[in-house]
């Protein structure tokens, strides 16, 4: 397994039409209009270079599948200076995209294996002076994304984290990581020992140990990429 990024490369290859759209496995289109809404949508708005749908979880409750801000944005200076739009990124369960502009940034970033590949590829459209859409006329069902984010394990979090840095080195100037790394290091030792305090009167006791053994996993995989950082 190479990894969402890679995978997504190989069928890239094989593409030949004008759009290209991006549907997770765990996830099903909730309408039989729903791509020719997407197309429809392109068509009329060729400012966008790639747009998300509407998304759903399985009991027909939204699910968030637009942002407006980068990780760690509010630190940066001039490094997200002169894009175009408002929308930051969507999310990648369910996107379409120019095939003529998917190909001219290389596809996906297979530096990301599982997480942040999204927000990397929307950033680096947006950087060729195209903007990022949203459709909410068209709809997915993600079967997968809720019980994620409620259940994520601590190999799921070093993850998420990890990918964080790859995108913050990637896309931020070294000072700005800094100041991240600062403000998340410090917001997770307060948290870890805030529950450590609070547990014991909590009646949710398994789920604030869960969050406790989140909260430490952000904070060791934090520390230790900041250790290996060029000084």
């Amino acid at each position: 397994n190479k990894g969402f990024a890679a995978a997504n490369n190989q069928a890239l290859e094989r593409c030949q039409g004008r759009y290209i759209f991006f549907l997770n496995p765990d996830t099903k289109i909730a309408h039989p209009e729903c791509l020719k809404k997407m197309i429809l949508f392109m068509d009329g708005n060729p400012h966008i270079g790639l747009a998300g749908t509407k998304v759903i979880n399985p009991d027909g409750t939204l699910q968030e599948s637009i942002s407006y801000r980068y990780p760690g944005e509010k630190y940066t200076t001039s490094e997200l200076s002169g894009l175009k739009g408002s929308i930051a990124c969507v999310l990648g369960a369910s996107m379409i995209a120019r095939s003529e502009i998917i190909k001219k940034i290389g596809g996906f970033d297979e530096d990301f294996f599982l997480y942040g590949e999204d927000q990397d590829l929307c950033l680096r459209i947006r950087k060729l002076g195209h903007e990022i859409g949203f459709n909410d006329s068209a709809v997915v069902v993600h079967l997968g994304g809720r019980s994620e984010r409620n259940f994520a394990s601590s190999d799921t979090w070093r993850k998420k984290i990890l990918a964080e840095y790859v995108f913050y080195k990637k896309h931020y100037l070294p000072e700005t990581i800094e100041k991240i790394s600062r403000a998340h290091l410090v917001k997770a030792y307060w948290r870890i020992a805030t529950l450590n305090l609070t547990i014991p009167f909590m009646k949710d006791k398994a789920r604030a140990k869960e969050k406790l053994i989140k909260y430490r996993v952000i904070y060791h995989t934090i520390k230790n990429f900041v250790h290996q950082l060029p000084r």
